[in-house]
């Protein structure tokens, strides 16, 4: 990216609006409630023939350095010390308000180059607050409309003449036309789907891995443990984070995508409009995945909302390694491995020998053993058996236990193949695959999880019928 651009402004002023605007696609949540960004995220944003990184932050707002509001301050003065330049937002409706005149001022002080824009400039309601911006000495403000796409031409001149100002690289972008033409800066139906699928496309692309949980199970902490920096607010208040914050990140050579999720509590709590959008971004960042971590609190233990989230998960077919966080803390260790061991025995028959770590994210220790479980999770997920290999465990597998016989028919289980990897899925060739009972393809898949060492991955069998070669034909 030839420049970076951190968008900032009080709550509820477009910047989220202006972000997914900027970057093609809807990768923040939106929504009327103020203060909805907390973290802040970063994207590869475009205008006309600009490419650059555009950074979303929180609102600003006053408060002290311990308190929520401080600290969401404190991630948008980390974005000012990595960018270029700002862009500052305010609403035409509303007019300049006494915090706009605050943060303007505030800007000043820490200088930083700054462009002044607009928002809800649409029809003649904004006229009077464009004329207003004036007055906060950040020169000429651009009138936009982020919702509805209105001002981009304007807004590309003043970047257009800002980067030229500060010396900054103005070429032309290699955005792909394929992806421009999947992802044009109108698009309605883009979201985070897009930052996995572009990973999955290349052929040695980051791994992408969710950290998935109920809140205040010690997400953000984790993440920022194993990355080295505070880059996600962290806090005793449960549901800090609401959307899912992509983080590009390396481990030993290996490129990662962290993806730190809101906390998913039980469906009938979950009421409001804003909390939906965070548990429907968070499911998403769970089918996604490659691998996802399941963080559990070491004093909680093994809930019935976690069963649910790790059956997701199963469902899916991603890779899941379970995290006990604050492993500080119970005094009776061997009791909670017991009854997390025993959860895990009766209620997911499908993913046998999960990996369980056992670590502290506030103090860091045993954090290391996760990524070595994560690793060995995602090359069993992209596990491939060969076909002869599999057939002569097929044979074998049949005669030690052959299928039952319904009302005196047999089974014949004929022969298989993997078909894909991501999960292990295998197909097989039988007569009466309608017939068969689910028990006998638990005791296959139990089996072969012994004979190709696939413990812990979701396998998946899909049956296919033969045809009969005496059968008359029609």
């Amino acid at each position: 990216m030839s420049f970076t651009v951190v968008i900032v402004g009080r709550p509820n002023v477009g910047k989220s609006t202006l972000f997914n605007r900027l970057a093609g696609k809807k990768l923040a949540l939106v929504d009327d409630t103020p203060g909805v960004t907390r973290d802040r995220r970063e994207g590869d944003g475009h205008v006309g023939d600009l490419s650059f990184r555009i950074v979303d932050t929180a609102g600003l707002e006053e408060g002290a350095a311990a308190t929520l509001s401080g600290r969401m301050r404190k991630q948008t003065e980390s974005a000012f010390a990595a960018a270029d330049f700002a862009l500052m937002l305010i609403d035409a409706r509303a007019g300049v308000t006494p915090m706009d005149q605050h943060f303007a001022d505030w800007i000043r002080k820490i200088s930083i180059p700054v462009i002044l824009a607009v928002n809800k400039c649409e029809g003649k309601a904004g006229e009077a607050g464009l004329y207003e911006a004036f007055s906060l000495g950040l020169g000429e403000p651009v009138p936009i409309s982020a919702e509805h796409g209105e001002g981009m031409a304007e807004l590309y001149q003043a970047f257009l003449g800002m980067a030229d100002k500060l010396g900054l690289d103005t070429s032309p972008g290699t955005q792909d036309e394929e992806e421009t033409a999947a992802f044009p800066h109108d698009l309605e139906e883009g979201d985070l789907e897009y930052e996995f699928r572009e990973a999955e496309q290349a052929t040695r692309g980051p791994v992408n891995l969710s950290i998935v949980g109920r809140p205040n199970a010690g997400k953000s902490t984790l993440i920022n443990h194993m990355i080295g920096e505070d880059r996600m607010i962290t806090g005793p208040e449960p549901g800090l984070t609401r959307d899912s914050i992509g983080i590009d990140w390396a481990y030993q050579g290996r490129a990662i995508k962290l993806f730190d999720t809101a906390g998913l509590r039980k469906k009938a709590r979950v009421i409001n409009k804003l909390e939906k959008l965070s548990v429907a971004d968070s499911l998403r960042a769970i089918r996604f995945a490659h691998v996802v971590v399941l963080l559990l609190d070491a004093e909680l233990g093994f809930e019935k909302q976690d069963v649910k989230i790790a059956d997701r998960v199963i469902t899916e077919g991603r890779a899941l390694v379970i995290g006990v966080n604050k492993w500080d803390l119970p005094e009776d260790r061997s009791k909670v491995t017991a009854k997390i061991d025993d959860v895990i025995e009766r209620t997911m028959p499908r993913a046998k020998g999960l990996p369980v770590v056992y670590f502290s994210a506030r103090t860091g220790k045993g954090v290391e053993k996760l990524m070595a479980a994560v690793m060995k999770a995602y090359d069993q997920w992209n596990s491939r058996v060969s076909t002869s290999p599999f057939n002569r465990w097929l044979a074998a597998t049949i005669d030690k236990h052959p299928p039952p016989a319904p009302k005196g028919n047999r089974i014949k289980i004929r022969y298989g193949a993997q078909i894909k990897a991501r999960p292990p899925t295998f197909a097989l060739f039988a007569n009466r695959p309608e017939v068969l009972p689910a028990s006998y393809i638990n005791y296959m898949e139990n089996e072969l999880r012994k004979a190709f060492n696939l413990w812990g991955t979701p396998i998946r069998f899909l049956f296919r019928k033969t045809k009969n070669p005496f059968r008359p034909k029609k």
